[in-house]
């Protein structure tokens, strides 16, 4: 299941990427128009601030603002960095894959088989998105 945290950073992105002004957004508008917790909301922001997806300005006329268009946001990078690892199951994480402890061979591992193709489909789908088709 998505997490909160994902699902309103994808709002806020999604807020952030169809307003049309360029300016800078108050959290509180962000907040209010997405129905989101104002306290939650600014972690997220902060969150994509750090990683490279957002710019900030302080003061009089500030707020979070996309440094990046659109069409050059991948979904894949924001799940990533919203959710964590894509995969379901560590065995096969892409990037952050760790040996499943209860399983002697993955070669032979039936619910490491189905899980190599939910995360190749998740990843598909990700991937052949980005912030600009989520607004279109």
């Amino acid at each position: 299941m998505l997490s909160k945290k994902t699902k309103y950073g994808l709002k806020a992105l999604t807020y952030l990427a169809s307003v049309d002004s360029k300016e800078p957004v108050q959290i509180a508008e962000i907040a209010k128009n997405e129905n989101i917790s104002q306290k939650f909301l600014e972690s997220i922001l902060l969150t994509l601030r750090r990683n490279g997806f957002l710019g900030s300005k302080k003061g009089k006329g500030g707020g979070y603002y996309l440094i990046k268009k659109p069409e050059e946001i991948q979904m894949t990078s924001v799940m990533r960095v919203l959710e964590g690892p894509i995969a379901m199951v560590p065995c096969v994480s892409l990037n952050f894959y760790e040996k499943c402890d209860d399983c002697p061979d993955e070669n032979k591992c039936s619910v490491h088989k189905l899980m190599l193709q939910v995360r190749d489909s998740a990843l598909e789908v990700y991937r052949n998105n980005t912030l600009a088709d989520l607004i279109s």
